[in-house]
């Protein structure tokens, strides 16, 4: 995998792009932060006490359930009948005193043109927390979660269109920055310009080993370990916004 070069980026690629989208955990915020182990070890104890089953067999169906059904949540839905809100509650109520405001990334985000959205398989309360608490809530349009996707997850192709829907958008117009590579997959072939966000220093996040699998392939544009760097680049080199038409 081969880091963008900021000097080597051209604005090019995103030169048609109007609306701007990303992904919420470890794509906003450094992964080490850690607020997905949080979650994820969450999600172990409410399938534990759930099922009445030890520990590590909870984590077991979790993740078997979040590999064959996009998120552990639907999984769980579909073959236990569980009801979303509570586990969404249970699940994203993390401590979030680690992070800290990025005003970097957010004049990043804010200098970019068009229009800007947060696409995630968590809670919009979630996102609404961290986007506070990264002082960049101001800057996006809307969130688009779980929900409002009616629990179909990325990295379905059904749950990309069912987004792009709900917003009006033009795939072709559209650039999506994520951490997992599977989750471009569909983008990419919708049109998308894509863009890989990754750990400082290639540093490996608490993941599944199979969450890494597609970072080589070519549906990924863009790889970057600085998002806010990688925005700023890309914001400065593009063309002005038209100016409007005197009444």
């Amino acid at each position: 995998m081969i880091l963008s070069s900021p000097a080597a980026l051209s604005s090019a690629a995103f030169e048609a792009v109007d609306t701007w989208v990303f992904d919420l955990d470890n794509t906003l915020y450094p992964a080490q932060h850690d607020l997905w182990g949080q979650i994820d070890a969450r999600m172990k104890a409410y399938i534990s006490n759930l099922l009445g089953i030890a520990p590590e067999e909870a984590f077991r169906i979790q993740k078997d359930y979040y590999r064959r059904y996009g998120t552990s949540l639907r999984g769980l839905m579909i073959e236990h009948g569980v009801e979303p809100a509570a586990f969404l509650a249970h699940v994203h109520d993390v401590d979030l005193s680690t992070l800290d405001a990025s005003p970097r990334l957010a004049a990043a985000i804010e200098a970019l043109p068009g229009q800007k959205l947060v696409y995630t398989n968590g809670s919009e309360r979630h996102a609404r927390n961290v986007l506070e608490k990264l002082g960049m809530d101001a800057h996006f349009t809307a969130v688009h979660d779980i929900v409002a996707a009616e629990f179909h997850p990325k990295p379905t192709e059904e749950a990309y269109e069912r987004f792009l829907r709900a917003h009006g958008v033009e795939a072709t117009r559209a650039a999506m920055f994520e951490d997992l590579a599977r989750n471009l997959e569909v983008p990419h072939r919708l049109g998308m310009v894509t863009v890989l966000v990754v750990p400082p220093g290639q540093t490996v996040a608490a993941r599944e080993s199979w969450e890494f699998e597609g970072r080589e392939d070519a549906y990924v544009n863009h790889v970057t370990e600085d998002l806010a760097g990688f925005l700023e680049t890309v914001a400065r080199d593009l063309p002005p916004p038209p100016a409007a038409d005197p009444e």
